[in-house]
């Protein structure tokens, strides 16, 4: 009886095995046909200008809370960017790209910039292409790590992490010249 049983069931674990195997197939054949090529690791060092003061400031601000001003890290402050990236630690340095995007004061304790940027890039092999960056900028430590969450042109489904590092700033006016390192994986 048991036998018997297990002989009706037979059929229909063949059924759901060859199911299993087609769309295993069908997996592998998108995955490999899908017109993203193979993955790619990619390096760039380049230097992020933010300059919020003087005639022609890169970064604005455009919102702030009633406390912002009285507040030790800024907390509240929102500000809209559009930063050279550049070769050299140099403003007058080869230019590579721009920085389109927006941070904002979001640590009440010390000085944490939440960005939310695109780095679009203007030379060489990467002109056209942008990796996006979405995170926390602890930017009062010296050295700090950020998310890519993204990229578009050569950079097609980009992630990876950009290190960014405090080259120059001017405690004054609060403009900044930082160093990034950023390692991407991408197609």
């Amino acid at each position: 009886m048991a036998k018997l049983a297990l002989l009706q069931l037979l059929p229909i674990f063949l059924t759901v095995q060859v199911v299993l195997v087609l769309a295993e197939a069908e997996h592998s054949e998108h995955s490999n046909h899908n017109g993203l090529g193979p993955e790619r690791l990619t390096r760039l060092h380049f230097f992020f200008h933010d300059f919020v003061s003087g005639k022609n400031p890169s970064a604005i601000r455009v919102a702030s809370a009633p406390t912002t001003d009285h507040s030790p890290s800024l907390f509240g402050l929102v500000m809209m960017a559009d930063d050279p990236l550049t070769q050299g630690p140099e403003p007058t340095s080869k230019p590579v790209g721009r920085a389109h995007g927006i941070y904002g004061s979001a640590s009440k304790e010390e000085l944490g910039l939440i960005m939310a940027m695109s780095y679009c890039f203007t030379d060489g092999v990467y002109n056209g292409s942008t990796l996006s960056v979405m995170g926390l900028n602890s930017a009062a430590h010296p050295v700090r790590e950020m998310p890519i969450v993204g990229g578009t042109g050569v950079f097609r489904f980009a992630r990876g992490v950009a290190v960014a590092k405090t080259y120059w700033l001017n405690l004054t006016s609060g403009d900044a010249i930082v160093e990034y390192n950023v390692t991407v994986i991408h197609h």
